[in-house]
């Protein structure tokens, strides 16, 4: 079903908002897009200006970015640990900002937004011991 971001209803004295036009194409919106934990697939979607998004729908690999030497490096993600904001979604592997991951270099916490920027980048929260 399609999402618009257009004001329709009721005002807020109970009055009806008369609208004197028809829907426009920039006041359309979509339902949130859930990235999983999968091999690496992006979906472009067209904006306004002739601007595109990249919408990351899945992806196996973070940008994982050492607070301490300020290095980063690309590791893969082996299980997702915790979400402050939904506890269900640890249940069902979406990856959102603020999660937290399990890589191969340590704990990682999300910082980007998947969803929007279309790339996993992080920064290591606990790194593993050698």
């Amino acid at each position: 079903m399609t999402v618009w971001h257009i004001e329709r209803g009721k005002k807020i004295t109970g009055g009806i908002i008369h609208v004197n036009r028809k829907k426009r194409r920039f006041e359309k919106g979509s339902s949130p897009l859930l990235t999983t934990l999968d091999k690496e697939k992006v979906k472009y979607n067209r904006l306004l200006a002739n601007q595109i998004k990249k919408r990351l729908v899945s992806s196996e690999f973070v940008n994982a970015m050492n607070s301490h030497t300020k290095k980063a490096k690309k590791t893969k993600i082996l299980a997702i640990v915790e979400h402050a904001d939904n506890q269900h979604y640890t249940r069902r592997g979406i990856i959102t900002k603020g999660c937290l991951v399990k890589t191969e270099s340590g704990l990682v916490r999300i910082t980007s937004r998947p969803s929007q920027h279309g790339i996993l980048n992080g920064v290591i929260v606990e790194e593993k011991s050698k």
